[in-house]
């Protein structure tokens, strides 16, 4: 069990998303968008959809790979199994309208297993729900709210621990 690679930024979810996904997988996927809702992190493949329930607080994203299998930690919020392939072997860590906030090289392009795991979530939200949303503050300005989303005790992270699977398939050429 040797960690290979890591790999970790701060994003702000936009639409309570943050997505992760191969440098030439431009398109996205609204079945797998859906899919997140219920199961907070849903890919197609390619794509990987991070869901919060808030909008604003920053949350860490970390990548990790392995050189074998590896348990999802004890402890933990949740988690679900993933895959992902990056044929570039460079996966974007993106908020939607802002942009991308990272990048990082996997240790080579192909099929990655793994499983996606999260904490804070549910505190992040409900600081967020007390303090914005609830009006348990008066804000008067913009300068309010942004004090009160960067004094959070919360930090919401939501980890994705990936090991080498096969090699990506060729693409079918047509003659």
């Amino acid at each position: 069990m040797t960690l290979i690679m890591e790999y970790s930024t701060s994003a702000r979810p936009d639409h309570c998303v943050i997505e992760v996904y191969d440098a030439d997988a431009y398109e996205g996927d609204a079945e797998a968008w859906d899919r997140a809702e219920t199961e907070v992190v849903a890919g197609n493949g390619y794509h990987l959809y991070l869901r919060t329930l808030q909008p604003d607080l920053r949350v860490e994203v970390a990548i990790r790979v392995w050189d074998t299998p590896q348990d999802p930690p004890e402890g933990v919020e949740g988690w679900i199994g993933i895959s992902l392939e990056s044929e570039t072997s460079e996966l974007v860590v993106n908020q939607l309208t802002s942009g991308p906030v990272g990048m990082t090289r996997l240790p080579r392009p192909g099929v990655y297993a793994g499983h996606a795991w999260w904490t804070g979530r549910q505190a992040a939200a409900d600081y967020y729900d007390q303090n914005i949303r609830g009006g348990s503050r008066q804000l008067d300005t913009v300068e309010d709210v942004r004090r009160v989303l960067e004094l959070s005790p919360v930090v919401e992270r939501y980890t994705l621990d990936l090991w080498f699977l096969r090699e990506s398939a060729p693409e079918d050429e047509e003659a």
